[in-house]
């Protein structure tokens, strides 16, 4: 129970990645918020958590109303009292070239995977300095090493994501540590959704544990990232990847 009588706001937490870090984060003993916009999905990772003995709510927002971000906080705060840990997971893909990608699209990658980072992280920042202490953890990406012919607006914004990760964790401290965690060839719904594993064939040959990486991989990273475990690290990037960057 390494996060007992803590309270955890993940977003983008129906599916994936999100939807195993919030499961594992109640197993640990937190009180978690769920996050996304599907109230069937959301749903079901409440009643999953409950089913166990454990404690979640959810609230549905879309992390691209940026105006609307802060019921999530709100609701959190409402039912539990405060915030310990916000996991940043919400993502958007895009797979448009530098050419392609119109401005609408990019708009919106951005929205989702940055801007909400930022609002989250001014919300909460609040809360947890008062408390003299607190855990922001994001999703990053192997993109944001490098560039991948088509997903312009993608590998973009997970490059800021860095940059953010690091301006939160001198800003915010020493209250609050700031950690990012940039995921590889992962097995979730937005894989599945342009292909599936077949298409991440390249990033499994190339890495030296010849394997998809499956949304557990990345909740135990998260966990480590939450705990007292990481007490001395901030400012970080920890890619789970298979290896594939080495």
């Amino acid at each position: 129970m390494r996060l007992k009588d803590k309270v955890a706001i993940v977003t983008g937490a129906t599916s994936g990645m999100g939807r195993a870090t919030a499961v594992l984060f109640a197993r640990e003993g937190a009180k978690v918020m769920i996050s996304g916009r599907n109230e069937e999905r959301a749903k079901a990772v409440v009643d999953q958590i409950k089913s166990e003995g454990f404690e979640a709510s959810y609230v549905l927002v879309d992390t691209a109303k940026l105006d609307e971000l802060h019921k999530i906080v709100d609701k959190t705060v409402e039912l539990y009292g405060t915030v310990d840990i916000l996991f940043n997971n919400a993502g958007k893909l895009s797979m448009s070239s530098v050419q392609d990608v119109s401005a609408e699209e990019w708009d919106e990658v951005f929205k989702v995977n940055v801007a909400s980072y930022v609002v989250m992280a001014q919300l909460v920042a609040p809360i947890m300095k008062a408390k003299g202490k607190g855990v922001i953890i994001n999703t990053s990406s192997v993109a944001a090493y490098g560039a991948h012919h088509g997903f312009a607006a993608y590998v973009t914004s997970k490059h800021a994501v860095t940059g953010l990760t690091r301006s939160l964790a001198w800003e915010l401290g020493p209250e609050i540590r700031c950690n990012e965690i940039a995921p590889g060839a992962i097995h979730t719904a937005m894989v599945d959704s342009i292909g599936g594993p077949g298409v991440l064939q390249g990033m499994i040959d190339g890495a030296p544990l010849k394997r998809v990486g499956q949304p557990e991989d990345i909740a135990n990273v998260a966990l480590f990232f939450a705990t007292d475990d990481s007490a001395f690290v901030t400012g970080q990037s920890l890619k789970v990847d298979g290896g594939f960057e080495i």
